[in-house]
């Protein structure tokens, strides 16, 4: 996935378009996706602070800077969302949930690597993606990544098909943008 807080989109005016506050809070058979809380920054950083799971974005946090990150821009601006292991009651997951212009989505997901590999990204993001189209109405949902293997073949599995490549000579890096169109979406089960 791209840089933690993703893209901010313009709303033509030069402003930033956030997402709907107060969203409503979403479960799938394992997760609970719910906005952020203050409450969350010890779990959070577990993942933003863990440096295998930042490899392909930035350096890993330091506790207060997940701690700022969580109030600015999980809390404040709204751009992300917690993925929370029903069972445990822990935050597993940061998902990205960006609204970057009117009806279109930026997805992106960060797991606590103890929870690699058991399909939790999958879960997540099928339900965010569903909440998407079905009660926002989007048009299309995208997540980009620099990892070549992992990232891109979680978004192939939920349908998406690749609509950009951005090669960055300076960093010696590709970024594929993938997206989902709600004209071109199939039900995964």
């Amino acid at each position: 996935m791209g840089e933690a807080a993703g893209r901010a989109g313009a709303d033509g005016k030069g402003g930033i378009v956030l997402p709907p506050r107060a969203r409503e809070q979403l479960e799938t058979p394992r997760l609970i996706i719910r906005d952020f809380v203050p409450g969350d920054a010890a779990d959070l950083h577990e993942i933003l602070g863990d440096p295998e799971t930042m490899k392909y974005c930035e350096p890993a946090y330091d506790f207060e800077k997940t701690r700022r990150f969580l109030a600015s821009f999980c809390i404040a601006r709204g751009g992300a969302m917690a993925a929370v292991h029903k069972q445990s009651a822990k935050v597993i997951g940061y998902m990205l949930f960006n609204e970057t212009s009117p009806r279109e989505y930026e997805l992106g997901w960060f797991i606590n690597r103890h929870f690699w590999r058991q399909g939790y990204a999958f879960e997540a993001c099928q339900a965010l993606i569903d909440y998407a189209f079905n009660v926002l109405g989007a048009q299309k949902v995208f997540a980009e990544t620099v990892d070549p293997v992992g990232s891109i073949g979680l978004m192939q599995k939920l349908g998406m098909r690749p609509e950009e490549l951005q090669h960055d000579p300076l960093n010696k890096t590709t970024r594929y943008i993938y997206a989902l169109k709600n004209t071109e979406r199939e039900v995964l089960i």
